[in-house]
């Protein structure tokens, strides 16, 4: 099954991984112009273009006023086409805020249809592990990040990391998981009920994801 790249229009300093040729590569917006500049032709352009300024030929065009972000534009257009793994990029380190949370929620709503997700930053990582576990080689070095989406997320455990739990509790409301870290072990995090959002290090590359 085809892989989905995303890019959209924030920071972006490189691929983390080759875009293969099956991949199905959308530009949302801006994220035309990192596209352009690797030298890669997506497959789909689309959004309101508000932020790449003007309308490339072949671009499926939105309105501004709309309930879908550009980052969701694409997620829905992935799923159609039958993929179930996204790679987003440009979509952490952008000027607003609002549109790095917005881009939270995209990886809650892929997950909640089946798909793996992973936003990837200049600097970061984030996806969100719904009932199921996230594995990292013992090299794996830095930071790593927990938090509770939505409902509480029950029977968390935390192995090989410098803060272990075992069938914890984290809620919506207290920052429990921030600022874990790796300790030069094998580590895993998994969740048995709720989503937990992982925000780690990106040069820890793409966990490895099973089910239980």
């Amino acid at each position: 099954m085809a892989k989905c790249i995303v890019f959209c229009a924030g920071g972006f300093s490189g691929l983390a991984e080759p875009v293969e040729k099956d991949d199905l590569v959308i530009a949302a917006d801006g994220g035309l112009v990192h596209t352009q500049k690797l030298g890669i032709e997506p497959r789909i352009i689309l959004g309101d273009f508000d932020s790449l300024g003007y309308v490339p030929g072949g671009a499926q065009v939105f309105p501004a006023e709309k309930d879908d972000t550009d980052a969701m534009l694409a997620a829905r257009a992935g799923l159609e086409r039958g993929c179930r793994e996204f790679v987003i990029y440009g979509g952490l380190d952008g000027p607003r805020l609002e549109h790095t949370v917005a881009n939270f929620q995209t990886l809650q709503f892929l997950a909640d249809r089946g798909a793996n997700a992973w936003l990837v930053g200049e600097k970061q990582t984030v996806t969100v592990l719904k009932e199921g576990v996230l594995r990292f080689p013992a090299n794996a070095a830095g930071y790593l990040s927990l938090f509770c989406l939505g409902e509480d997320s029950t029977g968390v455990t935390l192995q090989g990391l410098k803060y272990p739990m075992t069938e914890g509790t984290l809620t919506a409301g207290f920052p429990l998981g921030v600022s874990n870290q790796f300790v030069g072990k094998a580590a895993s995090v998994s969740v048995k009920a709720g989503s937990l959002l992982v925000i780690y290090d990106r040069c820890n590359g793409f966990a490895r994801r099973e089910e239980f």
